[in-house]
């Protein structure tokens, strides 16, 4: 199996299962999301809606990635669009108002690495290697082709 769409796949399984630990089962990150007792029941609706959407594009994505048979690098792009689209909305919720990474109250528990909240830090890490995936299947492809 080509080295791309092995990095897709495994972007899709830290997908699957990075929201579903970060907000529901590390106790001390659940406490700032599903179990945190000052977000109002609709917040929290809104976390367990994207746990599990962020479930089902990974498992859309690993599907498209590891799946055999033909078109494989029309899958392999689609799997990593797939994939990319939590790491991206992620992102793009902070250009709305009134929004933050961490709510101040666990300021002093929130995750910083190279001044980027830790999240923010592993969209950007995760938004990268698949770049990086789809640049190594369109060379391979564009090779293929000659």
């Amino acid at each position: 199996m080509p080295l791309p769409r092995i990095v897709i796949a495994a972007v899709a399984v830290i997908t699957m299962v990075s929201a579903v630990l970060a907000d529901l089962v590390i106790p001390d990150l659940a406490v700032q999301h599903a179990f945190n007792p000052n977000w109002p029941p609709h917040a929290k609706f809104h976390d367990a809606q994207y746990m599990v959407m962020t479930v089902l594009l990974g498992v859309i994505g690993r599907t498209l990635a590891l799946r055999p048979g033909r078109d494989a690098y029309g899958r392999t792009l689609c799997a990593a669009a797939v994939v990319a689209t939590p790491w991206l909305g992620m992102t793009g919720a902070l250009l709305f108002p009134d929004t933050a990474t961490y709510d101040p109250e666990f300021a002093d528990r929130t995750l910083f690495v190279l001044g980027l909240h830790g999240q923010v830090f592993m969209a950007l890490i995760l938004l990268t290697a698949l770049l990086g995936a789809i640049a190594a299947s369109w060379r391979r492809a564009d090779s293929a082709r000659y």
